[in-house]
């Protein structure tokens, strides 16, 4: 989800594939699963030129991508490197860090290719990187896909790096728009506010969110999501607003009132940190050990995860 990203030549990419596939043959792994990923959508760049030994190859392909001018053989600078394409010389773009640029317009192409190249050579699934978590979006890539590979499987990452609520909105105004539906109340680079909320557009947006692993599966053959960092943001979140309270007006009822109250009453092992850490399987260890004599952490009398009962 970052600019300035580089792909390298299918043959490196497959020889890690490879590389994986060995390593479970040696382990003895028997059901490991390859998850094929890449973020040619939004690639401009590639790291090398790979070696085309005849007309149409793999790297005959991924060359063709490649922005060039056409040039005359006295217009080459010295120890340049050059392409013949159509019986014409032509210059890749290069930039200083030695890098080659893409043409626009070809990361569709891209994708596809890179995807059914994976499937074809070794990979179990794919994982395609989109600029935004729209579902026709996503299916138009593996719509292609499965033309050349039917039984293609995609995994698709539900990321926090997406601002689900304006991209969903936004859809949403966009599907109005088409619809001639009257958006004189909305504002759509403002979607984000917090005056749309309980909106009709926003309540369908959010609508649209909550089915959004279901309507992918349906629709785009999603076959797995995965949520990343999910438990970062879950963990900074919760941190700001206890500290938002416990140094505020709410003292120590920001910690009882929402964090401890609800881990008790929902049942949350970790409310016992002590156990969670292993101070039970410590106990069980000193008593084999040391008998009576153990000094034991879990004593009835002293210790405070008797509190939360069981």
């Amino acid at each position: 989800h970052q600019a300035g990203k580089v792909t390298v030549p299918h043959e490196d990419f497959l020889a890690k594939i490879n590389a994986v596939r060995y390593a479970f043959l040696e382990l003895g792994v028997d059901e490991g699963v390859i998850v094929a990923r890449t973020d040619s959508e939004g690639a401009d760049l590639t790291q090398k030129i790979p070696v085309s030994r005849e007309a149409g190859d793999l790297a005959s392909k991924y060359i063709s991508y490649l922005q060039t001018t056409e040039i005359d053989i006295s217009e080459a600078k010295e120890d340049e490197i050059l392409i013949k394409r159509n019986g014409k010389l032509h210059r890749p773009t290069r930039l200083s860090s030695g890098l080659y640029q893409f043409r626009e317009g070809t990361q569709h192409e891209r994708v596809v290719l890179d995807c059914v190249t994976s499937l074809q050579n070794g990979a179990d699934m794919i994982w395609i990187e989109t600029p935004t978590p729209d579902v026709a979006g996503i299916a138009s890539f593996v719509n292609d896909i499965k033309k050349q590979v039917p039984d293609a499987k995609l995994v698709y990452n539900n990321s926090p790096s997406f601002n689900w609520t304006i991209n969903f909105r936004q859809q949403a105004y966009d599907r109005w728009a088409d619809e001639g539906r009257d958006l004189s109340g909305y504002d759509r680079d403002k979607l984000m506010d917090a005056q749309y909320d309980d909106s009709e557009l926003a309540c369908e947006a959010d609508e649209k969110i909550r089915t959004f692993q279901a309507d992918a599966a349906r629709e785009a053959g999603v076959f797995h999501h995965l949520i990343t960092l999910p438990t970062y943001h879950t963990a900074a979140l919760s941190t700001h607003e206890l500290a938002k309270g416990y140094f505020g007006d709410e003292g120590m009822l920001a910690y009882v009132a929402g964090v401890q109250r609800k881990e008790i009453r929902d049942g949350i092992a970790c409310v016992k940190h002590q156990a969670m850490a292993g101070s039970d399987i410590g106990d069980d260890h000193k008593e084999i050990f040391s008998g009576e004599n153990a000094l034991k952490a879990g004593d009835a009398s002293k210790n405070t995860m008797n509190q939360f009962g069981g």
